[in-house]
């Protein structure tokens, strides 16, 4: 009885885990704020603060952020 109480305690858990993870987007322009506007255009529509972890400038910019709810 001890183990099936402690796998659901566990399983509940894991579950609420997976829930706890950011989402990752980006952004393609031709400025490095016009892909922020993009990313805070996407964080603002799902009521998110958003964090940009990295951006590559070549002939385009290309922009990722995690969404923090």
């Amino acid at each position: 009885m001890k183990n099936i109480k402690t796998f659901v305690a566990v399983s509940v858990l894991s579950l609420l885990s997976f829930g706890a993870f950011a989402q990752s987007i980006s952004a393609t322009a031709s400025t490095l704020d016009g892909a922020e506007a993009k990313i805070a255009a996407q964080a603002a529509q799902q009521h998110a603060d958003y964090t940009i972890t990295s951006a590559m400038v070549n002939n385009q910019v290309h922009m990722t952020a995690e969404l923090n709810k």
